[in-house]
């Protein structure tokens, strides 16, 4: 790091779920606050339990010099996907918005393309920032790799998580969104079952379309009785 003054992680939380936003976050450091989250035991935040993930949450405030957050709703990225955008095209819009927010000197990302090399290129050309003005340094599963990187994923994740929190007040218990949590398929359900699906649900997710051919089906072999 030595060389760079100012230094920034990004990383995003809920893309895979089929509930809620998906939120990018970009954190960025002073060479002394660096060094303070060093000291910090930052890790990737899949890894970590939810209080761990608000007390780190907390101490990354403390040491960054700032926290940049754009959160993607739901219907935002079911619109954009039915326009024929794809989810990583979302996500690098986003990071280029942070990024150019940010403005540091050197930056590590969580890549979303298969291509590594190519996502750091669009991400900066998203960004609109000076081309070399930022050294991008962008890998796949640099949240386990980076210190600055795991730190925009709890960040991130801490954002998503209260996003959620915010729903089960009006909503009861959904579960975690993710396709594989059957409180959230239940829950999909009930709101197709009752014709009343929230924005919140991702209506371009493969598993939300399943369950909605399903009821539809299913009406209209009830109607042709």
């Amino acid at each position: 790091m030595s060389g760079f003054h100012r230094i920034a992680g990004i990383d995003e939380a809920g893309r895979g779920p089929m509930l809620g936003p998906m939120v990018v976050c970009g954190v960025l450091f002073s060479k002394e606050g660096y060094r303070e989250l060093e000291g910090i035991d930052v890790r990737d935040s899949k890894l970590l339990t939810p209080k761990r993930r608000a007390e780190l949450y907390e101490k990354i405030r403390e040491s960054a010099s700032r926290i940049a957050i754009r959160t993607i709703r739901a219907e935002e990225i079911d619109g954009k996907r039915g326009r024929g955008v794809s989810l990583n095209h979302i996500e690098a819009v986003a990071f280029g918005s942070v990024l150019k927010e940010l403005k540091p000197d050197i930056v590590y990302v969580d890549a979303a393309d298969v291509d590594s090399l190519r996502f750091g290129e669009t991400i900066s050309r998203f960004s609109g920032l000076t081309p070399g003005k930022c050294k991008i340094i962008s890998e796949h599963k640099a949240d386990q790799t980076y210190a600055v990187v795991s730190a925009a994923s709890i960040v991130a994740k801490v954002m998503r998580d209260r996003a959620i929190e915010k729903l089960y007040a009006d909503f009861g218990d959904i579960g975690s969104g993710y396709p594989g949590d059957q409180k959230s398929i239940r829950f999909v359900r009930e709101c197709v079952r009752a014709k009343k699906i929230p924005s919140f649900v991702r209506r371009s997710w493969e598993p939300v379309r399943v369950i909605i051919e399903q009821f539809s089906t299913r009406q209209l072999k009830l109607d042709e009785v």
